[in-house]
């Protein structure tokens, strides 16, 4: 019998110590396991509480104490929302459970005296191009890049570095709208993908929101930091190895946790450490978690873009197996929490994902999914996932909500992680057919 939904709140329960800003799925059962039943409040956008039926997903976590609407994702007014959003007498820690809902976190807990990233820090890293121009001003090696108002501005740019590109929206997530441009690709076409992007159960619109930039495209592997800072000082550090999917959408493929030594992130990993400290005073941030991602042109770490909120795609997952102990969530959890700083350690074997390949035969429709008892029974493999199910349209993968499913999987060293992990994600595999009423 499932639980009954949580009710939309107006008055704080008693026993609430964190505050979440936001409702993440992928994140409440971490957070189920870490703090006691009743002791959090989740505060969301109204449409989004709607859109997603965030009362009945909520109620199934014995922490949530109630879910309350507010209007989260107003990043202009952010300073109003503690008039808004009552101050649980308890109340601990407030943290961003989603990329919408950074301001509105570091904004409730200045607010409250709490510690956080600081609500201009905040701003900065929802903004894509304010970003870059904070890391500008504090000379953080990054891409050429110029604010985008239609395609002109793209083929301006585009003149100037031999025809490539990188356009993107300024305030999204997951790769949405993002677009890798060559020498003959159509900008009007690219424009119009990057302006369509949207995610209408995840995001409201409020005034003046929508901003794009274009960038010089730079070549070389990627990686991710994810830092713990306290008062403006990196303490726990990791390099994440990245996997990119080739042509014009750069989804992640894979992660490697922490990236292995004899590779690329791990070599740069004294450059990533500085450019990371560097970013923080760039942007004025306090405390929290960086998730920030970087390109090594020439072996030299360049800024791509950060995150001021844990990472997706599994990453926490990731550094939980791989450094054992305290985990990422449970760190930050302490660092808002005033518990002081989370100082570096090393990790104590190797952990990777990666995500199913979604069949490039766009059109078809799943027919049948097998290996995945296959994939499991390998030796090291924590998780296997499917996100295509029988009967599931196959469409072009232009962003990380599109991915076929994912494998996670453990070594005793970063490479072996990985070996693991890509076996097993080839070892599932999609049975396809023609659409109902085409010829097969």
């Amino acid at each position: 019998m499932s639980a009954a939904p949580t009710p939309t709140v107006r008055t704080v329960p008693d026993g609430v110590t964190h505050v979440l800003v936001g409702y993440s799925a992928q994140l409440m059962a971490e957070v189920d396991r870490l703090l006691p039943p009743g002791s959090v409040l989740v505060v969301e956008e109204p449409h989004v509480i709607r859109a997603r039926d965030v009362h009945t997903a909520a109620a199934g976590h014995r922490c949530v104490a109630g879910v309350l609407a507010a209007p989260t994702q107003d990043e202009v007014r952010a300073g109003e929302l503690a008039s808004l959003v009552p101050r649980p007498p308890g109340v601990r820690a407030v943290m961003p459970a989603v990329e919408y809902g950074v301001v509105a976190a570091a904004a409730l807990a200045a607010a409250w005296g709490l510690p956080g990233a600081g609500t201009e820090a905040a701003r900065l890293l929802r903004d894509k191009l304010a970003l870059r121009r904070a890391a500008a001003r504090r000379d953080v090696p990054q891409p050429a890049f110029t604010e985008a108002t239609g395609p002109a501005d793209v083929d301006a740019l585009r003149a100037r570095h031999g025809g490539r590109c990188v356009l993107k929206p300024a305030n999204r997530q997951a790769s949405l709208g993002v677009v890798l441009m060559d020498p003959g690709d159509d900008t009007a076409e690219a424009w119009r993908h990057t302006v369509a992007a949207d995610e209408p159960r995840l995001r409201v619109h409020y005034a003046d929101t929508a901003r794009y930039l274009v960038e010089e495209r730079l070549d070389g592997p990627e990686v991710s930091v994810e830092a713990l800072v306290h008062e403006g000082v990196v303490g726990f550090l990791n390099v994440t190895a990245k996997q990119v999917l080739p042509g014009p959408y750069p989804v992640e493929l894979g992660h490697t946790v922490p990236a292995p030594e004899d590779g690329p992130g791990g070599a740069a990993r004294e450059a990533l450490a500085h450019a990371t400290a560097e970013l923080v005073a760039a942007v004025g941030f306090s405390t929290g978690v960086l998730h920030a991602e970087w390109v090594l042109s020439d072996g030299r770490p360049h800024l791509i873009e950060c995150a001021g909120r844990l990472p997706g795609d599994h990453i926490p997952d990731l550094v939980d197996l791989a450094y054992g102990g305290e985990g990422l969530l449970a760190g930050l959890l302490a660092l808002l929490s005033g518990d002081g700083p989370r100082p570096p350690r090393p990790a104590a074997q190797g952990a990777a994902i990666r995500f199913l390949p979604t069949p490039t035969a766009p059109g078809a429709v799943v027919r049948s999914v097998s290996g995945v008892t296959d994939a499991e029974a390998l030796d090291g493999v924590q998780r296997v996932a499917v996100a295509l199910r029988e009967g599931t349209g196959i469409g072009p993968v232009t962003n990380s909500w599109q991915r076929a499913g994912h494998v996670l999987a453990t070594g005793t060293t970063p490479q072996e992680a990985a070996r693991t992990a890509e076996r097993a994600a080839a070892a599932v595999r999609f049975g396809l057919a023609a659409p109902a009423g085409e010829p097969r």
